[in-house]
């Protein structure tokens, strides 16, 4: 054994032994490998966070909702000279269509002012950030040599096996993902939280505070790209239509095809939406109905409506809602989730003393399944979502940050206080939390604002 350490000292070292006259020895080490270059490491760690805070999904969006909104203009301005070709009387109506012509002609100059220069930004990172990544190769190089012991040459071997993994079992699953039994999921728990992947505030900046949005985990055909919105048009709490939009662009840009499927023409009344905590599931729109301890689902296309009353002493009516230390959000009594098995309720009753409960809502007939008690009290808890068969829950933490703090696994029955996944926010306020199975990405409704964020599993 001591050998062995000998000789894997040897090369490394040079040892020299030097003996005097009398009876004390010296031995001199002299390192014969060069000296590590921690300061270029560290100067390549910070290029490489540099690179990746420059080049994010948002500009590519940018850039896709800039092309979008000028097709639409263009299409637009189309039709309105057809229509003056046609209809010019030569007097009063003429001179108004060539008016409304010409403030379009203005915005679309605008439009492309704007897409040249985001263009032309676009093309200065695109190469700045070759030639920064070809640097960064040559530097990598430079270092690997360092590794005498294989240490990183391990770790990429290893990275890239993980990689091939994930491409087999991307490659085993769908686009759409298949309809689990909850306690199945072959995701595990959430290891955490990257982005903001998205952010936008759509079509109607600053309008509407509350609302929810996201995509369907079991879209019909021909929609598996659609997203949907629910905005609470009506003092931050009610709501009596779901508004489409045909992708994520046409929803950035504020381009909504079909546009609203309206629930009913008065708003609040008898079946319409009351809170923000609402999911689509298979064509199908589930929230807390209006003045009720009741879900409701509204068919898209049929327009019919089912109730589900839950257990008596369920708190509705801002009764039980999520909060902070500073404040509570109105008529967050009832929240509906989705996940890889379908739809969840989360709620309070007064017999929990303001526990969170979970239920599973079946369907066919629409009914309340398999229910769990947590002991987590819902007022300290901002919003919940599920993933896998398995409930977290947030709390906020500065305006800043919000924390997923709290799991609960509905296959053991296990709770955990301290799962600590932090998430950064775009605004204060998180108001309703969808994990979409689809793609594995977490929408959240903040003041206004969309925003998604990319759920990374165990």
């Amino acid at each position: 054994m001591k050998l062995n350490v000998v000789v894997a000292l040897c090369a490394l070292f040079t040892l020299t032994q030097q003996a005097s006259s009398g009876e004390k020895c010296t031995c001199d080490v002299r390192n014969t490998e060069k000296e590590f270059p921690h300061g270029k490491l560290k100067t390549v760690e910070n290029n490489v966070k540099d690179c990746n805070s420059r080049i994010t999904s948002q500009k590519v969006l940018e850039l896709e909702s800039l092309l979008l909104g000028l097709k639409l203009r263009l299409h637009q301005l189309n039709k309105d000279v057809s229509v003056l070709e046609k209809e010019d009387d030569g007097q009063l109506y003429g001179v108004l269509n060539l008016y409304v012509i010409e403030n379009e002609m203005v915005e679309i100059n605008q439009l492309i002012d704007k897409l040249n220069g985001t263009t032309l930004r676009h093309q200065l990172l695109t190469a700045d950030s070759i030639h920064q990544l070809e640097e960064l190769k040559i530097e990598m190089q430079e270092l690997e040599q360092f590794d005498t012991m294989q240490v990183v040459r391990g770790r990429l071997d290893n990275q890239r096996l993980k990689n091939d993994l994930n491409l087999c079992r991307k490659g085993l699953t769908s686009a759409a993902p298949i309809q689990l039994k909850y306690g199945t999921c072959p995701l595990g728990h959430v290891q955490n939280i990257t982005g903001p992947r998205v952010y936008t505030e759509g079509e109607y900046p600053g309008s509407y505070s509350y609302g929810a949005w996201g995509r369907d985990p079991k879209p019909e055909a021909g929609k598996e790209s659609w997203y949907w919105l629910v905005m609470l048009t009506s003092r931050n709490r009610y709501s009596n239509y779901v508004r489409l939009y045909s992708g994520l662009s046409a929803l950035i840009s504020g381009v909504s095809v079909p546009g609203n499927v309206e629930i009913h023409s008065s708003n609040p009344t008898t079946n319409t939406i009351q809170g923000p905590n609402v999911v689509l599931y298979g064509g199908v729109l589930y929230y807390n109905c209006y003045n009720e301890y009741s879900i409701c689902r509204f068919n898209l296309t049929g327009k019919s409506i089912t109730k589900l009353e839950l257990t008596k002493g369920t708190r509705y009516n801002s009764k039980g809602n999520f909060c902070h230390l500073e404040e509570c959000y109105p008529f967050t009594d009832l929240d509906l989730a989705t996940d890889e098995s379908g739809v969840w309720v989360i709620y309070t009753t007064n017999q929990d003393f303001g526990n969170l409960v979970l239920s599973k809502v079946e369907d066919e007939p629409l009914r309340l399944g398999q229910t769990w008690y947590t002991s987590v009290y819902k007022q300290s808890v901002t919003n919940t979502f599920m993933a896998c068969g398995i409930l977290y829950a947030t709390r906020y933490v500065s305006k800043n940050l919000e924390e997923i703090f709290y799991s609960f696994d509905t296959t053991t029955g296990k709770e955990n206080f301290n799962v600590g996944i932090f998430m950064n926010k775009m605004a204060a306020n998180v108001l309703s939390l969808n994990y979409s199975p689809v793609d594995q990405m977490l929408h959240a409704y903040c003041d206004s604002h969309m925003v998604s964020y990319k759920v990374l599993f165990e």
